[in-house]
């Protein structure tokens, strides 16, 4: 019989900020795909959803909060996830937040604030858990980066500031974890519906100039991430390191649309 290079039986994953959106159709499509997944977020109510979700589709988990802007909380998530499973093997970093303002008076508080999370919490939760990978030697990081790593948003430039660091970290780690054998890439996602932004995709002239300068004609699916995550965390992808691959249904290559 072939061997299915997108099998993830037996494997490990922990998904931070997994518990909604983006992350949440990467928990859930991990599953499918084969793997235990761990889904982990600040919130207990979601977690336990998640994890439900997980159980009902036949795999294992665990129920940790944590938050990507307190090391000790993915220290014990760590320690709770080994002494479970025995092994970390794929992490997936969804974990993000924005705000949308003038950069001429955009607080520093809140600059400071979406960079711990956004980059720093990457970096941190890199740490954390490419240590036992590390020392493994095998471990799959899928990092998400934004179109706003390689083009600007209007007023969003403390979040693509944060997002274009995210894609250089990825670069950074790819070059000094590759020969131990854990496998670092990224994910810039397009412009996908969520619950959070459906009303700005819909009813504004940002989301209709989004809509405008997609090839593909619409936003994307949470779900048609799935596939770009079980490849890059699979074996199908196993010399592939510091890539950043683009789901953004033709975003980045249009020029003139009509």
């Amino acid at each position: 019989m072939p061997v299915n290079l997108f099998d993830l039986s037996g494997k490990t994953a922990l998904i931070l900020g997994g518990t909604s959106g983006i992350g949440l159709a990467l928990a859930l499509g991990l599953a499918e795909a084969g793997a235990d997944v761990i889904a982990s977020s600040r919130r207990k109510t979601q977690v336990q959803e998640t994890a439900s979700k997980i159980r009902a589709i036949g795999h294992e988990t665990l129920e940790c909060c944590s938050d990507v802007t307190d090391r000790a909380s993915l220290l014990e998530l760590r320690t709770q996830l080994l002494r479970q499973f025995g092994k970390l093997d794929i992490l997936i970093n969804c974990a993000g937040i924005t705000r949308r303002a003038p950069t001429l008076t955009f607080p520093e508080e809140d600059w400071n604030r979406i960079l711990e999370t956004n980059l720093t919490g990457t970096l941190r939760a890199c740490q954390v858990f490419g240590e036992p990978m590390l020392a493994r030697g095998y471990g799959r990081i899928i990092n998400i980066a934004s179109l706003s790593t390689f083009v600007a948003f209007y007023e969003v430039a403390a979040y693509a500031a944060s997002k274009a660091a995210v894609g250089s970290l990825t670069q950074s780690l790819a070059v000094e974890w590759s020969r131990h054998g854990v496998l670092v890439n990224a994910i810039a996602p397009g412009v996908f519906r969520t619950d959070l932004n459906a009303n700005l995709l819909d009813s504004t002239a940002r989301g209709h100039e989004i809509l405008l300068r997609t090839p593909s004609g619409r936003f994307g699916r949470t779900e048609e991430l799935v596939g770009a995550a079980i490849y890059l965390a699979s074996d199908a992808a196993s010399f592939v390191a510091g890539e950043i691959l683009t789901v953004d249904g033709g975003y980045l290559a249009s020029g003139v649309n009509q």
